[in-house]
């Protein structure tokens, strides 16, 4: 694997999320859901979530993927994969506490 060119995808992915996630943390409302494991999950994660999936998916497509938000993604076994969790916070952005990031 190119490390450099992952670092790149992995970076602008990254702000690219952070952009969606800052549009919809600026609105006046949003839903907040619960998962399975009872952890709320708002729209926010799951863009942030689809954007980062799609992006690496495409750029990667050799590379296992397990996110946060994909549970069944949960059980993969690899060599190699990628991590995602695309809202790190979820309450904090939801208390609007600004305490949030995307890993």
């Amino acid at each position: 694997m190119n490390y450099e060119n992952l670092m790149n995808v992995m970076r602008r992915l990254a702000l690219e999320a952070g952009d969606v996630i800052m549009d919809i943390y600026e609105t006046n409302d949003f839903s907040v859901n619960v998962k399975s494991d009872n952890s709320p999950v708002t729209a926010a994660d799951e863009a942030a979530d689809q954007l980062i999936s799609a992006g690496l998916r495409a750029a990667f497509p050799n590379v296992a993927l397990v996110t946060e938000e994909q549970s069944a993604s949960h059980g993969a076994r690899a060599d190699v994969f990628l991590i995602v969790d695309p809202l790190d916070g979820t309450k904090e952005f939801i208390h609007r506490r600004g305490d949030f990031t995307v890993n």
